[in-house]
């Protein structure tokens, strides 16, 4: 994982821990449930820029690498497997 990679990921997934903390205060406090609602989407929305983050990491390194030595067609599958799980989420 390239150094810009691993600062994205990192910081979209402290931003998203403290954002979860915060949730979890709201709900303890018996906050409106739209806040709630608000926050918890907001919270998802972090976690999938830091998946983001990841994958196009790993699709600049690891799938490039793979196919520069006649082995790509796997990483390409894993790629397929994971747009196919955010296509259904």
């Amino acid at each position: 994982m390239t150094p810009d990679v691993k600062k994205s990921a990192l910081f979209h997934l402290k931003t998203a821990r403290g954002q979860i903390d915060g949730i979890l205060r709201m709900i303890e406090e018996g906050r409106y449930c739209i806040d709630v609602s608000k926050q918890l989407l907001s919270a998802q929305s972090l976690l999938k820029k830091a998946n983001l983050a990841v994958l196009k990491g790993h699709i600049k390194d690891c799938v490039t690498a793979a196919i520069e030595q006649g082995e790509g067609e796997e990483k390409i599958e894993e790629i397929f497997g994971i747009i196919d799980k955010y296509a259904k989420s």
